[in-house]
């Protein structure tokens, strides 16, 4: 784990309340629970399933750069599939979350990460309370949409939520992209939330802000959840793609047919 203890320290946190290298041969039971579509939202693409195709733990490959083993979250071209709530899906992808398991108020977390490219890609790290959305508070740690040069941090709540959310995208430098390993942290405390890459700050979100727009609603217990979805509201309003999927162009369709979309997660931490 790279460690980033440094960061925790200057807001006071400095005790390990939750972390995972993925050190096992499959996802953690004990720590997360692998999420089947209920419910298809945000005219997403893909269903989400439990299957070993599309999360999986990788095992150490020195051209990956990563300790030991990551969490792959890989999602499938699969025409026709049939999904949980009784739609039919071309896509199948991966839903992981601390549901029941671990939930938190307040604190550093981190997570090192290494993300795809392609138009329509959704991936996401976040934080979501257990109540109704959007008054139990979203915090966007990382979400990219295919792009390798930025990604977006923000929160959703009563009053600023779907496309009135306070969001700020941060772009990287010309010589570095997403698709090598960032570190995305979110310094979460009873009056700020603090977003970073790489223990740089690119977003900060105070209360009074917050509450100019509607109500704080970040001083509730929280979740982990991470997942890779396709296609979508996000992903169309930044490309306008219609065909041959919502917010998904055929050349990306063709990449996820080859198998050469994912996303890899080294490690996550929480510290209090």
């Amino acid at each position: 784990m790279k460690p980033t203890g440094d960061l925790a320290s200057i807001y006071g946190f400095t005790e390990i309340a939750f972390a995972d290298d993925f050190s096992s041969d499959r996802l953690d039971g004990a720590r997360w629970n692998i999420q089947v579509s209920k419910k298809q939202k945000n005219f997403e693409e893909q269903t989400y399933i439990n299957s070993d195709e599309t999360i999986y733990i990788l095992q150490k490959d020195g051209a990956l750069d990563f300790d030991g083993h990551a969490l792959a979250i890989h999602p499938r071209y699969r025409p026709g599939y049939p999904s949980a709530e009784g739609k039919v899906f071309d896509f199948t992808s991966g839903r992981v979350d601390t549901v029941g398991k671990f939930d938190f108020t307040y604190g550093l977390i981190s997570a090192r990460m290494r993300l795809p490219v392609g138009q329509g890609l959704w991936p996401a790290f976040w934080l979501l309370g257990d109540d109704r959305w959007p008054d139990c508070g979203e915090i966007d740690i990382m979400e990219n949409v295919g792009d390798p040069t930025w990604f977006s941090s923000g929160v959703h709540g009563p009053g600023y939520s779907g496309d009135a959310g306070l969001i700020n995208s941060y772009y990287l430098s010309e010589l570095e992209d997403l698709t090598s390993w960032h570190v995305y942290s979110a310094a979460w405390s009873p009056n700020m939330i603090d977003f970073f890459v790489d223990d740089i700050l690119v977003n900060r979100l105070t209360k009074p802000m917050i509450n100019y727009f509607g109500h704080w609603a970040f001083d509730n217990r929280k979740h982990i959840i991470i997942n890779f979805a396709i296609g979508g509201n996000y992903p169309f309003k930044i490309n306008g793609n219609k065909v041959p999927y919502f917010g998904l162009p055929q050349k990306t369709v063709d990449e996820i047919k080859k198998d050469r979309v994912r996303v890899l997660v080294d490690w996550i931490k929480v510290y209090q």
